[in-house]
């Protein structure tokens, strides 16, 4: 009788501890990325409204003479007509004269604000998620991270963003499928900024701090310029490691003069 009520009794243990497992499983894979797509949704919507209803100034000129970087080589300017290529190499400084234009320096934001949207037309034309001031968990929740202390939108300098593998919406999940040449675009509500992936993924340690520094370590950039540094962890399940992805500025465009190329096609 004793036997049957230990037997009894471990028989009730696993069922309750495999129920709860599987109830954390759905929350963790399912739950979490219907809050996180809602949080993501209405980040973006927000923006959207706020731009709305902001007057444009008269002869706006917000990015339209962003700085080329000197990194790898690109096989010359690839902007198409309407849009704005990025300076040749020589990184003035935001807010600096640049070819009789002044590149206006990016406001600071306020932490776990959004202020823009990014589009990567190769996760599918659908894909756009909001970014955030600051990496913290709250933040990544809803939306991706930029970075603190790392250059502004469009400046010269690394526009570095972190983002979710999996959990939270999973944002970031299919990042390896980024190829040289991809587009990741960028929005402000005032300047369009188009960004091409420089080469496939690149693995890294959690600690390898260097991979957003002004001029990446290990990106192959050889001096100043307007890069963006996308992050997530790696492998798709874990974090032992860092998933890398680099981009330099191509071209910039007034959201007066409509989508870029790289939206349309």
């Amino acid at each position: 009788m004793g036997a049957r009520l230990v037997v009894r009794t471990l028989s009730e243990l696993c069922v309750t501890i495999g129920t709860l497992i599987v109830l954390l499983v759905v929350y963790v894979l399912y739950w979490t990325g219907v809050r996180a797509d809602r949080a993501m949704d209405g980040e973006v919507d927000r923006l959207h409204e706020q731009w709305s209803t902001v007057a444009q100034p008269a002869g706006q000129s917000a990015g339209q003479s962003a700085g080329q970087p000197a990194g790898r080589p690109t096989g010359g300017p690839t902007s198409r007509p309407g849009e704005r290529p990025a300076e040749r190499p020589g990184g003035q400084q935001a807010g600096r004269q640049s070819g009789g234009e002044t590149v206006p320096q990016q406001p600071s934001h306020a932490p776990g604000a959004s202020f823009a949207v990014m589009y990567i037309p190769r996760l599918g034309s659908g894909w756009a998620k909001p970014v955030l001031q600051g990496t913290g968990t709250d933040v990544l929740k809803r939306g991706l991270g930029h970075y603190d202390r790392t250059a502004g939108l469009g400046e010269t300098g690394n526009f570095a963003v972190a983002g979710h593998r999996r959990t939270y919406g999973d944002p970031f999940k299919d990042l390896p499928e980024l190829r040289s040449g991809d587009a990741v675009v960028l929005t402000d509500g005032t300047t369009w900024f188009t960004y091409r992936v420089d080469g496939a993924p690149y693995r890294t340690r959690p600690d390898d701090i260097g991979v957003i520094d002004p001029v990446p370590a290990g990106s192959g950039f050889r001096g100043p310029g307007r890069y963006l540094t996308l992050t997530t962890c790696e492998p798709e399940w874990g974090h032992s490691h860092r998933l890398i992805v680099w981009a330099h500025l191509d071209a910039t465009r007034p959201v007066t003069e409509g989508k870029p190329r790289a939206l349309l096609s």
